[in-house]
């Protein structure tokens, strides 16, 4: 006999919130972005469909979140002591992180904007900068060890090393080659942020 999952005891809060992301990165390992659908979700939580309506009226700002949950924060950015090799660690951890459930999640989020399906503007305002924020923190203690002027900082120059990676992983597709992680940060990075390093 199957368990009614609505005679189980209630989970709430936290609990529920990340049993709700870890059905949704299962079922975009398992079925893919066009696959999955808030039911399925609900079903594998074993939550009903309403408490994710409640929270997230459509599949994208479920996804979203749910990829964002997934991914490494400012807090736990690598800190190995010097910005080359931060730099090629936390690239490495994006890199990963494209080859698995967040990278499905982009392919499909994109496809489906560019049809004309959804809104970018529900893309937009579900971003959360993550990767930017990561590159601030890295490059933050760079620049207190003494590694690099602050003046070096620039947005265009914190984006470039992600925006790189994305360009490769959407025209060529997973996996992220160890070596092209090591030439954004050597060819592109480093000089950006440390003229004279390469």
């Amino acid at each position: 006999m199957v368990n009614d999952h609505r005679k189980l005891p209630r989970r709430r809060g936290e609990a529920l919130s990340a049993a709700i992301y870890q059905a949704t990165l299962d079922e975009l390992a398992e079925v893919g972005y066009a696959g999955l659908t808030m039911e399925r979700v609900a079903e594998r939580a074993k939550a009903g469909k309403a408490s994710l309506y409640r929270r997230w009226p459509t599949r994208i700002e479920l996804v979203m979140e749910a990829v964002y949950q997934s991914l490494p924060t400012p807090e736990s950015a690598p800190d190995t002591g010097n910005l080359r090799d931060d730099l090629v660690a936390m690239l490495t951890l994006t890199a990963r992180a494209l080859s698995g459930p967040a990278g499905e999640a982009m392919r499909g989020l994109l496809g489906e904007a560019l049809r004309g399906e959804s809104p970018l503007g529900t893309l937009r305002r579900n971003s959360q900068g993550t990767a930017r924020k990561l590159m601030e923190e890295v490059v933050r203690r760079a620049v207190e060890r003494g590694e690099i002027d602050p003046e070096r900082v620039t947005p265009r120059r914190l984006d470039a090393g992600h925006a790189l990676l994305r360009h490769n992983f959407l025209f060529e597709g997973p996996p992220i080659a160890d070596g092209l992680v090591v030439e954004i940060v050597d060819e592109v990075l480093m000089p950006l942020l440390k003229p004279g390093s390469g």
